[in-house]
């Protein structure tokens, strides 16, 4: 189902994810069967973007890449619908099929799953700029994430299948909901920690606050950047308080 990863705007991989981590701790019969589940959900939404060559190895690393991908002229968006419909605009723009082939994913597997989640998190940080891009490029981060989780739980071709979509997936978001600067340069260091981020999330109650600040403190707890912890204090004063 690797190619499928943007199905229901990745929460079907965002799902197994969960599951995939869980199970590497205990395995018991809920968490086997929210396994199934969570895999039932992604084959029920399953949604391929446009690959012109799916057997290219552009040879870059995701912050090369991502200059190249191309992004949607804003009269050419789907600006009413929700984030399926606007990666279904993606068959009408032949530009961005290449999209898939430009990452390398025949080196460190973990070290790309950071590179990718690092790299979406600056891509966050450039283009969040009200709620609704704010939620797409939340995605473009926790699906990564949840590979990470699922990565070890695979075979390798298997997971490097999955790491090559992954990407297409987060090109797709920034190719529908990005503006002209990919990627967050110069990036503030906040004055929340973790502690302090965590109990914001939880007191803000928003499901998407709460996920997307569960998945930057876990990737910066595996591979640090300033990127995560700006991004968790970003999202609460970018989405209203329930």
């Amino acid at each position: 189902m690797a190619p499928g990863f943007c199905a229901a705007a990745t929460h079907g991989v965002i799902r197994v994810g969960h599951a995939a981590r869980s199970l590497a701790e205990s395995e018991t019969p809920p968490r086997l069967r929210e396994l199934a589940d969570a895999l039932a959900s992604w084959a029920a939404t399953y949604q391929e973007l446009p690959a012109s060559d799916r057997e290219t190895n552009g040879g870059m690393a995701p912050r090369q890449a991502i200059v190249r991908v191309p992004i949607v002229p804003l009269d050419r968006r789907n600006e009413g619908g929700n984030i399926t419909a606007s990666l279904a605009t993606l068959g009408n723009f032949p530009e961005f099929a290449s999209s898939v082939g430009l990452l390398d994913t025949e080196g460190d597997l973990a070290l790309l799953v950071a590179e990718l989640t690092e790299v979406f998190s600056r891509i966050y940080l450039a283009n969040a700029r009200d709620i609704r891009t704010t939620i797409a490029f939340i995605h473009g981060v926790t699906s990564p994430a949840a590979l990470g989780n699922i990565a070890p739980q695979v075979g390798d071709r298997t997971a490097r299948a999955a790491a090559r979509y992954a990407w297409q997936a987060g090109c797709g978001l920034y190719s529908c909901f990005g503006q002209d600067t990919a990627t967050a340069a110069d990036i503030e260091p906040g004055d929340a920690d973790e502690d302090e981020l965590v109990e914001r999330a939880i007191a803000h109650g928003d499901e998407h606050v709460i996920k997307f600040t569960e998945a930057c403190l876990h990737r910066h707890a595996l591979s640090p950047s300033p990127a995560y912890f700006a991004a968790a204090d970003h999202v609460s004063s970018m989405i209203p308080r329930r």
